[in-house]
């Protein structure tokens, strides 16, 4: 019997220039233990004349985490972070009571042809963290636990599982797990996981129940202590999970709160410019979406 309990598809969506593929929030799966917003970047061939250029613009009640398969993006935030994220390296930005931020192709790449293929990530706070000061950490591809078992390779890049604990300071239990396999391997990883799991096959694919499973689907568990499942050779999934919390969370543009009246505020803030600003930045960001008021 199957243990998958919904099969999410990529949908097309737009974020400013570039074209995404969003996997959560969903109208039937809004979040997965904390994960509030997952897309999928790419993979995007650009030109000499194409770059990514997200201005600046602002989020509150929750972390942000990015990271990359191929390609680079600079990254700037109104607490003065100012560095390019390249692939297996992980941003993870606090918005906590709020931040503004944007997201470029670095510099020295705006005038070249360039490959753009990445994870974006939303995960909201608990509701005691939810207005804490903002913070931002970058961590290094050397400092996520790595591991291999047989034939299949493991990165922790968030959270903690199978022992081991990543330094991407998350504030709720939870993980984020990279496996690639080199040949066909069986997998049953219940035992390591726990609260709510999905699994996103971003290239291969799994075996589950007798079903066959491909690219660009998250596919949620109906219980993470059966997670066990088949995957076919030069696959790589994604495992995002943890613990849900109590309270529903609102989602309004880039504002994630338990709180609606603080997602009000936030709206008006943007709306009226009472955010910072980035340094060197200040006349660029992204008007709040008129289809939202």
């Amino acid at each position: 019997m199957s243990n998958i309990q919904l099969i999410i598809e990529e949908r097309a969506a737009s974020i400013g220039n570039f074209m995404v593929g969003r996997l959560l929030p969903f109208r039937q799966k809004r979040m997965i233990g904390p994960f509030s917003f997952i897309d999928h970047m790419g993979p995007t061939k650009l030109n000499e004349r194409e770059n990514l250029d997200v201005l600046a613009h602002p989020h509150i009640g929750l972390s942000t985490l990015t990271y990359l398969f191929e390609g680079s993006i600079f990254h700037r935030d109104t607490l003065g972070s100012a560095l390019e994220i390249k692939p297996g390296e992980v941003n993870w930005m606090t918005a906590g009571k709020g931040i503004v931020h944007s997201e470029k192709t670095p510099d020295h790449l705006r005038h070249s042809d360039k490959v753009l293929h990445g994870l974006q990530i939303w995960v909201a706070l608990p509701k005691d963290l939810e207005q804490m000061e903002p913070s931002f950490a970058h961590i290094s591809k050397e400092e996520l636990p790595t591991w291999n078992e047989g034939d299949s390779q493991f990165t922790l890049i968030a959270g903690k599982a199978f022992g081991s604990e990543s330094a991407v300071p998350v504030y709720s239990p939870l993980y984020m797990i990279e496996i690639k396999s080199k040949a066909r391997t069986e997998l049953s990883l219940g035992d390591q996981l726990f609260g709510e799991s999905g699994i996103y096959i971003l290239e291969g694919g799994i075996e589950e129940g007798g079903n066959t499973f491909g690219p660009k689907q998250l596919l949620v568990a109906k219980d993470h202590s059966l997670c066990t499942f088949t995957m076919e050779a030069n696959t790589t999934i994604y495992i995002f999970g943890g613990e849900p919390f109590p309270e529903e969370r609102f989602i309004n543009w880039n504002f994630v709160s338990s709180d609606k009246a603080l997602i009000e505020k936030a709206k008006d803030d943007w709306i009226n410019q009472r955010f910072d600003k980035i340094a060197g930045e200040e006349n660029e960001y992204v008007p709040y979406p008129s289809f939202k008021r």
